[in-house]
């Protein structure tokens, strides 16, 4: 959809922006390409239609250490509750918000301003914003970019999230980096007594599932019918969706015909019934050992790489595959999450920049859970589902654990970072093409099989 007539705060020229998530667009041979909701798209449509009351006055931020910092009020009226978390990254505080990996958590931004650019259409990784909560030292009021349609503070108004400036970020990050991520609450000064009391019965998110929360409920094609520049049919991928962000979809359509599904999806089905040539598994919140949505996911991942089929996961995705793989995963002490987390190819012995955000790992299979949470908090041992040994490619240069795995005898690898992202800039952009190449070889060996 095409949004005209819209004017620019501060340029003052009429500007025209494009609403809506729709990465098949214009693609050849798309007739009809799937359209999902930018998260921006609610500042596009009507600015003054907010859901929420609009948070002002002095608040007060709790952790469950017994930790207190007052600030000031942004965004929603509302109560923040929620595992406290960091991130470094100087920009892409849109992106971040969007991120359906935040999902149970408050969000600290260590870059100490925030907003300086406002919101941009057209860049959101959902159509939601999914911290509970977003902690910050100060908060740009008037941002200031040719294609800004809003600031934080209305982005977060009108997604019904709250937020609370003035707060020592440094200290409150390196409590986290001392101690480990943490529980917290903020709101209103005036509700402390009662924040008091929530903190105190408060039970962590990642008892919750929040692969479900994040994910969509029904498959649909983004690009049905897509072609490459001779008219070829693309490869047909299926992403089971525990979270997944936009830009790994914008990479996937590229490449292949996507198939954008709910983490439970059955793999007999999608072999059978949509007849996929690939599987992928995305990123997501929440702990991957979790009963509900998340070891769905881990057994169709299972299914497929025990059937042969080429397959690729990042973040949780790759959790999933270490877990499906008889690994343990664990509660890392702060998480990584940032633009800026280095990455070593134990092949290539290259080092990549990564973009990352995930509060867990897989153990390391010989020297085991690495930089853990003090709670000790693991999935316990669990079956191997895809009779398949893996080997470590990738481990984080900083911490040494677990960044990546290559599946022996199959098609099959996992990431733990978000190449999409780019930080590098393009460092680990060609993960995407090495799953093609799997792809093209994998079918090739196929249809020679299937001639002879």
């Amino acid at each position: 959809m095409i949004i005209t007539g819209f004017r620019g705060a501060f340029q003052g020229a009429e500007v025209t922006f494009t609403s809506g998530f729709s990465p098949g667009g214009g693609q050849s041979g798309v007739s009809k390409a799937f359209v999902a909701r930018d998260a921006a798209d609610l500042l596009l449509s009507d600015l003054s239609n907010k859901k929420s009351e609009t948070a002002s006055g002095r608040g007060v931020l709790l952790l469950a250490d017994g930790s207190r910092y007052e600030g000031d009020l942004f965004g929603a009226e509302a109560i923040a509750e929620g595992e406290l978390v960091f991130t470094t990254n100087m920009t892409g505080y849109q992106e971040s918000l969007t991120d359906p990996s935040f999902a149970g958590q408050v969000l600290t931004f260590t870059w100490p301003l925030l907003g300086n650019y406002g919101i941009l259409p057209g860049i959101s990784e959902s159509s939601g914003v999914w911290p509970r909560g977003v902690v910050c030292r100060e908060i740009m009021d008037e941002p200031d970019h040719r294609h800004c349609i809003g600031s934080v503070h209305e982005f977060l108004l009108a997604h019904g999230v709250p937020g609370i400036s003035g707060i020592d970020t440094r200290d409150v990050t390196c409590r986290v980096r001392e101690y480990g991520v943490i529980l917290c609450i903020f709101g209103p000064i005036s509700k402390e007594s009662e924040m008091v009391e929530i903190l105190k019965n408060m039970k962590s998110p990642d008892l919750e599932d929040l692969a479900d929360e994040v994910s969509r409920d029904d498959a649909v094609f983004l690009n049905e019918g897509a072609t490459d520049g001779d008219g070829t049919p693309l490869p047909r991928v299926a992403a089971l969706d525990c979270g997944i962000k936009y830009n790994i979809l914008r990479e996937l359509c590229q490449r292949f015909e996507v198939l954008w599904c709910p983490p439970d999806m059955d793999y007999n089905q999608l072999r059978d019934e949509y007849q996929i040539d690939a599987l992928f598994c995305s990123n997501g919140p929440g702990d991957p050992a979790h009963p509900g949505k998340a070891t769905d996911a881990r057994h169709t991942l299972a299914k497929a790489t025990k059937d042969g089929l080429p397959v690729m996961g990042i973040c949780l995705g790759h959790q999933l595959m270490g877990l499906a793989s008889g690994l343990r995963t664990y509660k890392l002490r702060y998480g990584h999450r940032g633009g800026n987390q280095p990455v070593l190819d134990l092949h290539t012995k290259k080092v990549s920049i990564t973009s990352q955000n995930h509060g867990f790992a897989v153990e390391d299979p010989v020297k085991g859970m690495l930089a853990p949470h003090p709670s000790g908090a693991n999935s316990g041992e669990v079956d191997n589902l895809t009779d398949c040994e893996v080997e470590v490619r990738f481990v984080n240069a900083n911490d040494r654990t677990v960044e990546g795995l290559d599946v022996k005898g199959r098609p099959a690898f996992t990431i733990q970072y978000h190449p999409e992202a780019c930080p590098g800039p393009h460092d680990a952009n060609p993960l995407f093409d090495r799953f093609a190449d799997l792809i093209a070889n994998h079918l090739e060996v196929k249809a020679d099989a299937k001639t002879r």
